[in-house]
């Protein structure tokens, strides 16, 4: 593999896999595994509601940027989940270029939204960033962030009806030529 001291960043919207494929993929390279959600929540001592609801999103987003800062200057290589909202971390993701492969794995909206509402999770770890219903949501940050998730990839995986070994592979495959 042509990257092989690089770490693995899979970095996309809510409910496009970044956990799952993020295991599956760890086990195919033989590296460690993080997500940085759950990082955030161990930090914390509370689930992402929890910060949410009790400090609010701008204390949310100061913790992930800082322990998101901590893992991009970590020398080890792993393969780390990012939350959906890591890439407005622009220092952090620029320095992702020289450090990382980043790995932006997509689906359309609509099948974003079904894996989300299907998610028994989705409460305690996906509180609303707006007051808006899921839907619009979605479609409404997503489209903030695509311009985001498209600057700072060096792979992007369509996920739609792939299982997480299928999308791991395809990455490893990826990884293995170079991206």
């Amino acid at each position: 593999m042509k990257n092989k001291s690089k770490k693995i960043l899979l970095i996309g919207y809510r409910a496009t896999g970044k956990t799952a494929v993020g295991r599956e993929l760890s086990r195919m390279l033989g590296c460690p595994f993080r997500d940085l959600d759950q990082l955030i929540e161990k930090n914390a001592g509370q689930n992402i509601a929890e910060i949410v609801e009790r400090h609010g999103w701008d204390a949310f987003r100061k913790l992930e940027k800082r322990l998101f800062g901590e893992m991009i200057e970590n020398p080890k290589r792993f393969v780390l989940a990012c939350g959906g909202g890591a890439v407005i971390h622009r220092k952090e993701m620029e320095q992702c270029a020289e450090n990382a492969a980043v790995v932006w794995l997509k689906a359309p909206v609509e099948t974003m939204l079904k894996r989300l509402l299907s998610d028994h999770n989705t409460p305690v770890s996906r509180p609303s960033l707006t007051r808006l219903d899921e839907r619009h949501e979605m479609e409404q940050i997503y489209m903030e962030r695509r311009p985001l998730y498209e600057k700072y990839a060096h792979i992007v995986v369509d996920t739609e009806d792939k299982s997480p070994f299928q999308i791991a592979r395809e990455i490893a495959e990826a990884l293995r030529y170079g991206w």
